[in-house]
């Protein structure tokens, strides 16, 4: 997955409408590519490098730990719970 790092409207991502043609915009922090859209490699090369109309990189290659939202899991030992407040406003702990 990719985050879109300039803002762009995709070009080969168009609508045909009776006004004419709609071209998918992007806008930074947005993933790329949208749902139902399946970029060609070489698409991917040209928007996370300069050979594109801009001159510039406008998508980068995401981790796919960023991708993804966390989630706790009952498994996760690494994960500790918060300490509890008590209701004098001090924690469990204390």
């Amino acid at each position: 997955m990719y985050r879109v790092i300039k803002a762009f409207a995709d070009l080969q991502d168009v609508k045909k409408t009776k006004s004419g043609d709609l071209y998918h915009e992007y806008e930074i922090g947005d993933e790329y590519p949208r749902k139902g859209l399946k970029p060609s490699e070489e698409r991917i090369a040209e928007l996370s490098g300069s050979n594109n109309l801009q001159k510039t990189p406008l998508i980068e290659l995401i981790e796919e730990e960023e991708a993804e939202t966390p989630k706790e899991s009952a498994n996760d030992e690494s994960h500790e719970p918060s300490p509890k407040k008590a209701k004098s406003g001090k924690s469990a702990a204390e």
